[in-house]
């Protein structure tokens, strides 16, 4: 059985253990560094990336997150966790972990009180696939070796590199977990 990292610092932490279990995979809330290196992947949640970058700064995870992905292991960033992800953000000078060859827009969609649901179609995973966007980023740009998943409005908003995954969306807040499962199904790949 594989197992799936969520990186417990803030955001939806449990929602994400909630889907993972559901497909019938390990889930482990990540604490502590020490911990990345007895899981085969790991999803960096929603949240709020800014509270989220001075835990990982506080805790000692950026050099660590950017070991785990040196050592070829999947990532995925759903809403705080893309622009985690990201290599740029419109606005800020510095990125968070620079992984992921995409710029992103934080709150492009948005305050909270604008959140919405949009059914999408994404490559790989569903034709009909219920986003949950909530002060949500997209991605402007991506760089020549990304994969555009899903687009909404002409915005992407789902896309792959590799062994990184990235949403704009919350797909941890339904009861759908084909998004999850096509994950786990990287990781999976990357563990044969």
């Amino acid at each position: 059985m594989v197992k799936i990292g969520v990186l417990g610092l803030q955001g939806a932490v449990r929602e994400h253990v909630r889907s993972i279990e559901a497909c019938d995979a390990e889930a482990v809330v990540i604490k502590k560094t020490e911990q990345l290196a007895h899981i085969d992947g790991l999803i960096i949640p929603g949240g709020e990336s800014t509270t989220m970058r001075r835990l990982m700064d506080k805790y000692g995870f950026i050099e660590p997150l950017k070991q785990f992905a040196r050592d070829g292991k999947p990532m995925f960033g759903t809403c705080a966790g893309l622009i985690i992800l990201a290599k740029k953000i419109v606005g800020y000078d510095e990125a968070h972990l620079g992984l992921m060859d995409i710029t992103v827009e934080r709150n492009s969609f948005g305050r909270q009180r604008e959140s919405f649901e949009a059914s999408l179609s994404i490559k790989g995973v569903a034709d009909d696939f219920i986003g949950v966007f909530i002060r949500a980023p997209h991605i402007v740009s991506v760089g020549s070796d990304v994969d555009v998943l899903a687009t909404y409005e002409d915005r992407i908003v789902a896309a792959r590199q590799g062994q990184f995954l990235g949403c704009s969306f919350h797909p941890e807040l339904t009861d759908d977990h084909r998004m999850t499962q096509y994950f786990i199904n990287m990781v999976k790949e990357t563990k044969e």
